[in-house]
C-alpha cells in the first residue's frame, strides 16, 4: 500500500528531478533512496544479496585495489 506524502524542495532540485528521472518516477526514485535508511530488513537483505555475488564482489575488490595504487602514486 502507497501513503501520499506532501514535501517542500528548491525549485532547481524539483527542475532537475523532472529532467533526470522524469515526471511519473520521482516518486519511485525517491522512495528507492530513502527506503534503506528507513527499512533496515531490506539493507541488510540488499548487502547480503551483494556479498554473495561473487563476480561483483571480484570486481569491487580489483577496482579498490586500482584506487589504492592511484593514490600511492600521488605527491604529498
Amino acid at each position: 500500500m502507497h501513503k501520499k506524502l506532501t514535501i517542500t524542495i528548491d525549485e532547481q532540485v524539483y527542475k532537475g528531478l523532472y529532467q533526470v528521472v522524469g515526471k511519473g518516477e520521482i516518486s519511485q526514485f525517491i522512495e528507492n533512496l530513502v527506503r534503506p535508511y528507513v527499512i533496515e530488513d531490506d539493507l541488510d537483505t540488499a548487502y547480503k544479496q551483494m556479498a554473495a555475488d561473487e563476480d561483483r564482489e571480484m570486481e569491487a575488490m580489483e577496482w579498490a585495489e586500482a584506487l589504492i595504487s592511484d593514490i600511492s602514486n600521488e605527491p604529498r
